[in-house]
């Protein structure tokens, strides 16, 4: 895969547009003349720039995977090791502020492992595994500890992610009514939810910090 240019403002804007583009309507429904028209410059001068319409495709998916970095709240949060109560608030937040703030972002991954699978699997490992890695980290260290309840952390992982696009809808299939995690109440019912679903409760807590000793052996 060839080096995307970058760093000048018409460049950017291309990289704008044919996001845009190519989150809504796909790889190969979108026109490198559409992109040239939207970004309004000639498409001879979108070719002196990007070698072909698949680099341009590239260059958009990495432009917008530039903007999802951990916030330094959370980062700090982890690096702290705050406790779950603290931490899985500021993580579900990032999580719904992506998926409902910047959604052609989410549609764009999408594009990219349906029509590139296995160039889309490279591309996003650079910008999400190190994401997740802290994510899942923090996790499992605090499943060990038993802060939280023993399940798998790369399955909460990716689970956290799914419930986010997910649970508006699933609320509205159980109780007629889609909850909206953009709004404050919406957000603190999904919090609610996780830290009820993950966190053990003081038997368990207890039991998980108590170090097992053997019964002692009957005489004979």
């Amino acid at each position: 895969m060839s080096t995307i240019p970058r760093g000048s403002e018409r460049s950017d804007q291309v990289l704008q547009v044919a996001a845009r583009l190519f989150a809504r309507h796909g790889y190969h429904a979108t026109s490198t003349r559409e992109i040239a028209r939207m970004a309004d410059i000639s498409e001879n001068t979108l070719f002196r720039q990007f070698e072909s319409k698949e680099q341009i495709f590239w260059g958009a998916l990495r432009y917008r995977f530039s903007s999802l970095k951990l916030r330094r709240e959370l980062i700090e949060s982890i690096a702290g090791s705050h406790s779950p109560e603290i931490v899985l608030p500021q993580l579900l937040a990032q999580l719904v502020d992506t998926a409902y703030l910047n959604p052609d972002t989410l549609r764009l991954i999408a594009v990219a492992f349906l029509e590139f699978r296995w160039e889309a699997g490279n591309v996003c490992a650079d910008f999400l595994v190190p994401i997740f890695s802290t994510v899942k980290a923090y996790l499992k260290k605090n499943i060990e500890t038993g802060s939280l309840r023993n399940v798998d952390p790369a399955m909460l992982t990716g689970a956290l992610g799914v419930s986010v696009i997910a649970y508006p809808e699933i609320a509205r299939i159980l109780d007629g009514t889609p909850r909206y995690l953009e709004d404050r109440g919406g957000m603190e019912a999904f919090s609610r939810f996780w830290l009820n679903v993950l966190l053990p409760d003081r038997g368990e807590a207890q039991e998980s910090s108590t170090p097992r000793v053997a019964p002692p052996v009957a005489a004979h």
